[in-house]
């Protein structure tokens, strides 16, 4: 029995000798794969073919998860910095109509996903966007499930403890200064390197036999990894799952390190081959053939209905009278090709009346179209004649109409292309980056100079009659470009308006627009709130604000008397001038003096911001400055038919909130 023993302990210790060898830390290398390997821990659906040499994750079977993990766990000294680099090569093909679910490369803390879904979630995460392991995931995902935030079906996104990506981009890799799409669902081989080093992740892409590109494809440059993982111990694997729709997913090769200065090499050229498995064909049957026929018999029948149904989508409405605007007319079809059939992939948002798109004309030329709804069919013809009216004004900050397109009851607005958006924003949206006070002013100083122009350089004039920040677009170099002339007048200089309706944006229509109508002297308010906006970040009117400080223009003038004008700024802008940002405040109320006729008229606004004369002697407490509601005139100084007025103790008539903004908040 002691002999026994005593060869049953040698034994075992040689088995442990032999385990021990396969331990190994990084870097590691697998040009293929064997069956068996003491390195892989795989769990689920996940296998090793042996003739194949591939690694599978998952096969034509619904609800499956399938993750294959280094069986030893990466783990870093005090003394290391926590980094990593991986590389490795991975198919994804089709396994019916519609296609599964991508695969996701994933470092976490554990090995085991308790709650983890079978679903488009690549079995890490689950429905409830939680999951008893913290994981970092680079995804690579062929489905499209809008309850994550999916940008498309053909996708990279980097994931943390959820399948929201927290950033994500089309599958694509760069070569030669251009971007080169990559189809992931295509059953060809594709390259991944994954690089984290202090706080930032990159991912790359690339076809088989293509070098590493030397830009990534996405990039996070926040991740704080021993925050994920709890540690400096972290499981790295790849995971995937099918649901309801299936697909192949197979891993060719992997190599592993903790620098990027130490990854092995794969060598491409023993990688085994993707497995192609191929469907077993059943002898045709008569009850076969009348099935293909009668397939065929619809397919016919449907493409012809395709055909008068294409057809029918790129109808135009045409008239005689629109003739002499010829050059100036877009073709629906190329609009729609242009904006991928209005995809929300390139929506950029809504306008005063309309969505807007980006789209792509011929020789790469980028516009924006925007999508108008016209019901009533009286005065169409006036509106495109007034939209290619405008087409003659010339102003470098104003943003340029291209021309035209009018479908049915739907008007198609094509204009040049702004690649810096909207100057809201930049004001308003924390999450981008605060416009620096020097930007800022340049800004208003081009949006000055477009009004002047609108108002007394055009051939006719102009009324803009919606001048807010997000009408303020930004070109490549962040110059201010007024757009959106949806509300816009024109007319004879001499003569009045032609249109007393009241429109315009809450927060920036001048009182008297309700009964006078609108004027230059309207637009010269709204640029007034504009230009407050533009120095406080802020918008005209905050509900959820304390009452002091919810109406941006009475704020301004408090804190005027409160002798602390300047701090009314945007507190996001760190270097500024005191003198400008006071003068830009100032005139901001001036402009959006209650009393129209106390207003300076655009010429003087732009020698005013420009600084070439000075501000006119003015206060706090001078007559319609600062003043939204009451505001106290004497008797007959203001007289409005059919607003209700109220008398004061003192004998002066105070106008009430509710008859020029409404009362609702």
């Amino acid at each position: 029995m002691m002999t026994r023993g005593l060869v049953l302990g040698v034994i075992w210790m040689m088995l442990y000798c032999v385990c021990s060898s396969f331990q190994q830390e990084p870097p590691f290398l697998f040009n293929g794969f064997n069956q068996g390997d003491p390195r892989l821990h795989l769990q689920d659906s996940a296998i090793v073919i042996p003739r194949n040499h591939v690694l599978q994750l998952t096969n034509a079977s619904k609800t499956q998860i399938g993750r294959a993990l280094f069986q030893q766990p990466i783990e870093f000294k005090p003394s290391e910095p926590v980094s990593f680099s991986t590389h490795f090569v991975c198919a994804l093909l089709p396994a019916g109509d519609p296609s599964g679910h991508g695969i996701a490369f994933f470092v976490s803390h554990s090995t085991d996903f308790i709650g983890a879904e079978p679903t488009r979630y690549f079995g890490l995460f689950n429905s409830n966007e939680s999951s008893s392991t913290r994981v970092l995931a680079v995804e690579l995902d062929i489905s499209i499930a809008p309850d994550v935030n999916d940008i498309s079906d053909n996708h990279v996104g980097i994931d943390v403890n959820s399948a929201k990506s927290n950033v994500s981009a089309n599958a694509s890799y760069f070569s030669e200064g251009r971007n080169i799409d990559v189809k992931l669902l295509s059953g060809d081989p594709i390259q991944v390197w994954v690089d984290y080093e202090g706080t930032t992740l990159n991912v790359t892409l690339a076809p088989l036999k293509t070098k590493k590109p030397s830009k990534p494809l996405v990039s996070s440059k926040s991740i704080n990894l021993t925050e994920i993982v709890k540690g400096r111990r972290m499981f790295v694997g790849f995971s995937g799952s099918t649901g309801s729709s299936m697909s192949y997913q197979y891993i060719l090769g992997w190599s592993f390190s903790k620098s990027v200065a130490s990854l092995l090499s794969i060598d491409i050229s023993k990688l085994p081959k993707v497995p192609h498995p191929k469907s077993i064909k059943k002898p045709p049957s008569l009850a076969l053939d009348a099935l293909l026929s009668l397939i065929a018999f619809l397919v016919l029948g449907l493409l012809i209905g395709g055909y008068m149904y294409r057809r029918n989508m790129y109808a135009e409405v045409r008239e005689d009278w629109e003739n002499e605007y010829g050059p100036l007319r877009y073709s629906y079809k190329s609009l729609y090709k242009a904006t991928k059939g209005f995809s929300k992939n390139e929506f950029l948002g809504r306008g005063g009346f309309g969505e807007v798109y980006k789209g792509t004309l011929s020789k790469s030329r980028e516009v924006a179209v925007k999508r108008v709804s016209h019901e009533a069919e009286e005065g169409m013809k006036q509106f495109v004649a007034e939209i290619v009216c405008m087409r003659s004004l010339k102003h470098r900050s104003l943003v340029p109409l291209l021309g035209y397109c009018r479908r049915k009851r739907e008007l198609l607005l094509v204009s040049e292309y702004m690649p810096n958006g909207s100057l809201d924003h930049y004001l308003f949206d924390h999450s981008q980056t605060s416009l620096p006070w020097w930007r800022r002013l340049a800004i208003v100083k081009d949006i000055a100079s477009a009004l002047s122009y609108l108002h007394t350089e055009a051939d006719q004039v102009v009324i803009h009659r919606d001048i807010k920040a997000a009408n303020v677009m930004l070109d490549a170099e962040f110059n201010g470009r007024l757009g959106d002339f949806g509300m816009s007048r024109l007319y004879d200089r001499g003569a009045d308006p032609t249109t007393t309706a009241a429109v315009g944006t809450f927060g920036y229509m001048a009182p008297e627009i309700v009964t006078m109508g609108p004027s230059t002297g309207t637009d010269v308010y709204a640029f007034g709130v504009f230009l407050l906006e533009v120095a406080c970040g802020r918008r005209p009117v905050e509900s959820s604000l304390s009452a002091e400080k919810r109406f941006l223009i009475t704020w301004v003038c408090d804190c005027w008397r409160r002798s602390s004008l300047v701090d009314a700024k945007d507190p996001r802008m760190l270097e500024f001038s005191s003198q400008e940002v006071e003068r830009v405040l100032k005139l901001g109320l001036l402009c959006a003096n209650f009393v129209p006729e106390a207003r300076p008229s655009m010429e003087q606004v732009v020698q005013y911001v420009n600084g070439n004369i000075a501000l006119p002697e003015f206060w706090p407490h001078s007559p319609g400055i600062g003043v939204l509601t009451p505001m106290a005139l004497s008797p007959g100084r203001l007289t409005i038919p059919s607003l209700s007025l109220s008398s004061s103790s003192n004998n002066s008539m105070f106008v009430t909130h509710s008859v020029f903004y409404g009362s609702g908040r």
